[in-house]
């Protein structure tokens, strides 16, 4: 398991990698020598909507990250709060997000990303109003159902899954590349 230096969230101790015997089998942790605690490394919950606009005869809105290279376009995603349900986080991170109302959601799929130790949590939500993107976005596309591609990835399987089960063949697309780090 390659790691970053992480330190212990009760005494500030670097952490060590070890390996726990856990019911599926060995496993390399990284735990506290001073204290004993273990950071878990589980996997994050991600929200993501597929927003088709109630308003705009049922188009679809992706946005592109500001943090993102290219004029790539994705779901609408976020993190839940602490005493919020799925559903409630993401219908707040679509108002957050967009400014949109959603007025129904329903379940698509979870969704592996391991690239990000995320599952994502997807949801078709239905939603309406004036669009104003937060700071964190800064662009939006509307597409017909038919007309959008998807990505090979977390959240594009979702997309890909919810065109499906509406009878529409996907269309594919690479993934955006990786941003290059320079080293010095």
């Amino acid at each position: 398991m390659t790691h970053e230096t992480r330190f212990c969230t009760n005494c500030a101790t670097g952490l060590q990698p070890v390996t726990l015997d856990e019911d599926g089998g060995p496993k390399t942790r990284l735990r506290c020598p001073a204290c004993g605690w273990t950071h878990w490394n589980n996997p994050t919950p991600v929200l993501a909507a597929v927003i088709e606009l109630a308003d705009r005869d049922g188009q679809l809105l992706l946005a592109r990250n500001a943090a993102w290279p290219g004029r790539y376009f994705g779901l609408i995603t976020g993190f839940m709060e602490a005493g919020e349900t799925p559903q409630e986080g993401i219908a707040r991170e679509v108002m957050e997000e967009t400014s949109l109302t959603v007025d129904r959601l329903q379940i698509i799929g979870a969704y592996d990303f391991q690239r990000m130790n995320q599952v994502i949590i997807a949801y078709h939500a239905v939603a309406r109003g004036e669009i104003r993107l937060s700071p964190e976005l800064v662009e939006y596309k509307l597409f017909a159902p038919e007309a959008v591609q998807c990505w090979p990835a977390g959240t594009g399987y979702a997309l890909a899954d919810w065109l499906t089960a509406r009878g529409i063949t996907p269309q594919w697309r690479e993934l955006m590349p990786r941003p290059v780090v320079d080293p010095n």
